[in-house]
Formats: C-alpha cells, sequence, structure tokens
C-alpha cells in the first residue's frame, strides 16, 4: 500500500544533565534537548515511526530546518509512493534537497528512512534484521560516556564505570584542552581494563592532535576520533602516518560516498557509524558495508537519540557486527521519552532491544503530545 499520510512533531526531551562537547552544548538540563518524530502512515493504516535529533553544535542542522525540511520538502514527495520502494524514496529526497559536499539535510532524511523501514517491517511482521537477511539479537552493549573538564570528576565516572561493569568507556576532549591529559590519565587509572574511545569532535590543529596523540599511544588508549575539522582529509591521513594509533572519523563520513574517499586517502583506520548523520539506516547499512569489506574497523555512535533511534541503531549495528561497545549515550542525558515499549538499559550498559515488528518501539502519541513544541 503507498504512503497516505505524513505527520511531523517537534518536541524537546527533558533531560537528566546537560551535555557537553568541544563545540558546546548538545542539550540543557534546563531547556530539554531537541528531538523530531516522523510518522508515516500507508492507506491501510499502517504506521511507522523515526526520528531526527538535530544540534547546531554538531551539525548545520537545527530543530526548526529539520521540521521545515520535513513538512515543507520531504513530506509532500512520500505521498502515494510505495515504501517499500526505498532507492526511489532516496532519489526523491535528494532531488528535492540537494547535497553539497555531502548529503544535503541528512538528520531530516534519517526521521525519513527509519520510519519507513520501521513501517516495512511492521506491514511484513518482520523486525530490522529480519528485513536484511539476518537474525535478531536482543541486546547491545553500551560505552560509558565521560563528557567533564574536571579530572576529578572524570575519575570518579570511571569508576563507577568499572563498578557498573561497563566494558569500554567514551571520554570526550577538548573541552578544556589544558586538561585534556589530567582526564586521560585518571580515566586510565581508574579504569584501566576498559575499551578506551576518546573522541575529540574536531577540536585540534595537527600539531596540536599529534602531541595529544603520542601521550595516548603511552597511555594505551585503544582509538582517537575525529581529532581535527571534518574537512580536513588530509591533516587526518599525516596524523595516521605520525601515530601508532587507530584514527577514527565521525563528522568526517557521512556516506558510502564518504568511506569511499577516506580509503583513498588512507585517512583513517576507523569508521564512525551512525545512521541520523547517515540519513537513515539504508546509507548507514552501506557505508558500514564497504567500510568491513576494504578492512576499516567499525565503531557505533549516536546523536542522543531517544529509545525509537537507540533501537533502530542497535539493531543495525548488530547486523554489521560491531563488537565494540556503542555509543548510543540517549539514556545517560534523557530522563523521559514518548515510547511504551521500547530498549531496556541494564546492568553494565547492556541494553535489551524490544522484539516487535520493524524497530520494535511503540509510541505512545499522548506522551508525544506532551512534549510537543510549535515552530
Amino acid at each position: 500500500m503507498p504512503i497516505a499520510r505524513v505527520d511531523v512533531f517537534p518536541m524537546l526531551l527533558p533531560m537528566k544533565r546537560s551535555f557537553s562537547i568541544s563545540g558546546g552544548q548538545v542539550g540543557e538540563k534546563e531547556v530539554g534537548a531537541p528531538h523530531i518524530y516522523l510518522r508515516v502512515t500507508d492507506e491501510e493504516g499502517v504506521e511507522g515511526w523515526g526520528e531526527a535529533r538535530p544540534s547546531p553544535r554538531w551539525s548545520y542542522e537545527t530543530l526548526e530546518s529539520v521540521v521545515t525540511t520535513l513538512r515543507r520538502y520531504l513530506a509532500p514527495q512520500l505521498i502515494g509512493v510505495d515504501p517499500e520502494d526505498l532507492r526511489r524514496v532516496h532519489r526523491l529526497l535528494d532531488g528535492e534537497i540537494k547535497g553539497g559536499i555531502g548529503v544535503g539535510q541528512p538528520i531530516a532524511k534519517a526521521a525519513v528512512d527509519t520510519a519507513l523501514n520501521d513501517l516495512n517491517g511492521r506491514r511484513s511482521q518482520k523486525c530490522l534484521s529480519q528485513l536484511w537477511m539476518a537474525p535478531f539479537s536482543e541486546k547491545i552493549s553500551l560505552s560509558y560516556l565521560i563528557s567533564t573538564p574536571d579530572p576529578e570528576q572524570a575519575a570518579a565516572m570511571a569508576g563507577q564505570a568499572r563498578e557498573e561493569g561497563y566494558r569500554g568507556i567514551d571520554v570526550k576532549i577538548g573541552l578544556d584542552p589544558s586538561k585534556d591529559i589530567e582526564i586521560l590519565e585518571a580515566v586510565k587509572a581508574t579504569a584501566p581494563g576498559l575499551f578506551f574511545r576518546v573522541d575529540a569532535n574536531q577540536a585540534y590543529t595537527l600539531s596540536q592532535a599529534v602531541r595529544l596523540g603520542r601521550r595516548m599511544e603511552q597511555l594505551g588508549v585503544d582509538v582517537f576520533e575525529q581529532p581535527l575539522a571534518a574537512n580536513d582529509w588530509t591533516g587526518h591521513a599525516q596524523l595516521r602516518r605520525k601515530l601508532d594509533l587507530a584514527i577514527a572519523l565521525d563528522e568526517s563520513i557521512w556516506s558510502p560516498r564518504d568511506v569511499i574517499h577516506a580509503l583513498q586517502l588512507e585517512a583513517c583506520d576507523t569508521v564512525v557509524i551512525k545512521c541520523t548523520k547517515m540519513g537513515g539506516l539504508d546509507r548507514a547499512k552501506r557505508s558500514g558495508e564497504i567500510a568491513r569489506e576494504a578492512g576499516l574497523d567499525l565503531l557505533g555512535g549516536g546523536l542522543t537519540e531517544s529509545g525509537l533511534g537507540l533501537a533502530a541503531s542497535a539493531h543495525l549495528f548488530n547486523y554489521l557486527e560491531i563488537a565494540t561497545p556503542v555509543d548510543l549515550n540517549g539514556p545517560f542525558f534523557l530522563k523521559e521519552d514518548p515510547l511504551t515499549v521500547g530498549p531496556e538499559l541494564r546492568k553494565g550498559g547492556e541494553v535489551r532491544l524490544p522484539e516487535g515488528p520493524g524497530i520494535g518501539c511503540e509510541v505512545d502519541p499522548d506522551r508525544v503530545a506532551m512534549f510537543q513544541r510549535e515552530v
């Protein structure tokens, strides 16, 4: 059945605490975090849900731009289209919102792609992994996120991660570059046996990253994520040659084409897969498959999505067989979301995934209305 209706719900979800990266705050406890839910309904009344999580501290997309793009440009293209014809859908979306260097408005497009995958799974009564001809995996392991400019607090958080049984730590640096080495030393001393992922979110110049990276080598950091500006491909390639440390690219890679570009320039050892930044599950899946076939490692990441986006990403990461703990950090920061059925965070960062068709989550429209904001 073709698509009959598309509804857009901009929301501010309440946060347990504020969240900052080197570029600034991506969510404030006093205000909440911007999330957009998208509902796609076919002519038989079957629904699929998707999520967008924008932040101008991370990319150029905002709550307002995502809502406008979805309502005025992308939603009208979907009416009457077969939701199973995802290639046609992406051609329509890309024709309506052109890309520049990368995919145009990928975070907005991710909500569409994810909703259609959810719809297709519900129509066929298959979960996402079954749609991709893979077995269902009921759980995934999260890394423990540490984001603070205070070394003592970082050490305390690392100790909590170790005590709670987490297998990996993701440390945000660049919040106060003068404290970065102290923070990394404190974390390593407190939790020496955990997978150690360090994310700079584009905070450094090449010379700064070389100096910091050499200390990371001594400490035993496992991977150094996005140290330089997103468009500094040659800088990352130089850094990779100067360090005996795995370099991961995140903000640099938004599409399968970017993965190929990174391979051609030998700019990284690892690719960070994020459904939201890559325009949805379809492009994220292809990006991961290309990177895997080329011998690159994969990390899983997110943009503080709610349980809906977390579950969709987790299904994909399990399909791609990402073995290291993934950075799906919504549970660390979000106090509530609009789901009645969704992923469950358990001890040690283990998340149990819903087993229903599609993404497996159930959205409560009344709770969506409670968090909704007019744009």
